[in-house]
């Protein structure tokens, strides 16, 4: 079926919202705004018997968005989220091989729960800093996180044994 080719324009177009092949929008007044609002735009117009309310102060705080994270924090939450769980995997290959020359000399109430403590403490560390940093500075949650990177380092896994 071909498109029709107002219909590849309209992306290109800002006035897209009179196109015949959509409903209308339903018209708001306001009436049906919260007090201090007032509408902007296309037929925004203020309505004769609506009374004029005082503009309410607004400050700072209610006008700037909750701070979000830019690309590369993003990315590098991903890349250090990544690590630690491949760190949660090499200690679970480690761990198992260290287990087994451990087992004759620990009992395997000891070690059994210390191997599953050395996979969870990754997935921990990564979980944990993120939820008690959630409200410091970006900055405070990546070096935590890049502490956790040399602090949990797998190392019967990095040495081999």
């Amino acid at each position: 079926m071909p498109s029709d080719p107002r219909d590849d324009e309209d992306a290109f177009r800002w006035e897209g919202d009179d196109s015949p092949t959509r409903p209308p929008r339903p018209e708001r007044t306001d009436a049906a705004l919260p007090s201090g609002w007032r509408t902007v735009g296309k037929g925004s117009e203020p309505q004769p018997d609506a009374p004029d309310a005082e503009p309410v102060p607004v400050t700072a705080e209610e006008t700037s968005p909750p701070a979000s994270l830019g690309n590369v924090a993003l990315v590098s939450l991903g890349l250090l989220g990544g690590i630690y769980l491949l760190y949660a995997i090499g200690w679970l290959l480690g761990g198992s091989r260290t287990a087994l020359v451990i087992s004759p000399f620990l009992a395997p109430s000891a070690v059994v729960p210390a191997q599953w403590l050395a996979v969870a403490a990754p997935v921990l560390w990564f979980g944990g800093t993120m939820l008690l940093t959630r409200a410091s500075a970006s900055w405070v949650r990546f070096v935590w996180l890049v502490v956790g990177v040399f602090l949990l380092l797998p190392w019967p896994f990095v040495s081999g044994v």
